[in-house]
């Protein structure tokens, strides 16, 4: 499937001059990356726009939207959210910190573990989860009509397997 194009972007002339003397074929990859990591800061500077409107970033954002779908206590061990989300224990003790002292998350003792936490999603984190994330949409929009909705099904699908292909698939890996 072909789709309308500008004969060359930013990234093929960055590929152009980088290549040098290397045949194009060795720079096939970047093509696809190199876009990629484009349209994630895209993607970065319009939801650190979004959420900064209530007072959130990214990473906060995913900590909270993380406990919303928890399960029906939205409550998750610091050890799970850190692993669900790659991140250092550090940086989710950072971001835990935040929130809880926003009033957004609670942390309290794991009742089948004395020496566990378990991190909750309370009312005031699930209302500005909301709002940010209802904004947000708006935004994100915005960002793919560029695209038809069959070729934005099509790109769907390619990101998915090539996701699969990075992560395992197993639910709540």
């Amino acid at each position: 499937m072909l789709w309308d194009v500008a004969e060359k972007d930013w990234t093929d002339a960055l590929l152009d001059d980088f290549a040098g003397g290397r045949p194009r074929q060795d720079m096939e990859p970047y093509e696809v990356t190199a876009r990629l990591s484009r349209i994630a800061l895209h993607v970065a500077r319009v939801q650190e726009d979004s959420f900064g409107k209530y007072g959130l970033n990214r990473g906060e954002v995913g900590v909270l939207a993380a406990l919303r779908f928890a399960g029906p206590k939205q409550q998750l061990s610091p050890t799970r959210l850190f692993k669900g989300l790659m991140l250092s224990s550090a940086g989710i003790t950072s971001r835990l910190d935040r929130l809880e002292r926003r009033g957004y998350v609670k942390r309290s003792r794991h009742p089948a573990d004395r020496r566990g936490v378990l991190v909750e999603l309370t009312d005031s984190g699930r209302h500005v989860l909301e709002m940010a994330v209802t904004a947000d949409t708006i935004r994100e929009r915005e960002l793919v009509s560029g695209l038809s909705a069959a070729e934005r099904k099509s790109l769907v699908a390619l990101l998915k397997k090539l996701l699969s292909s990075l992560e395992p698939t197993s639910a709540g890996s």
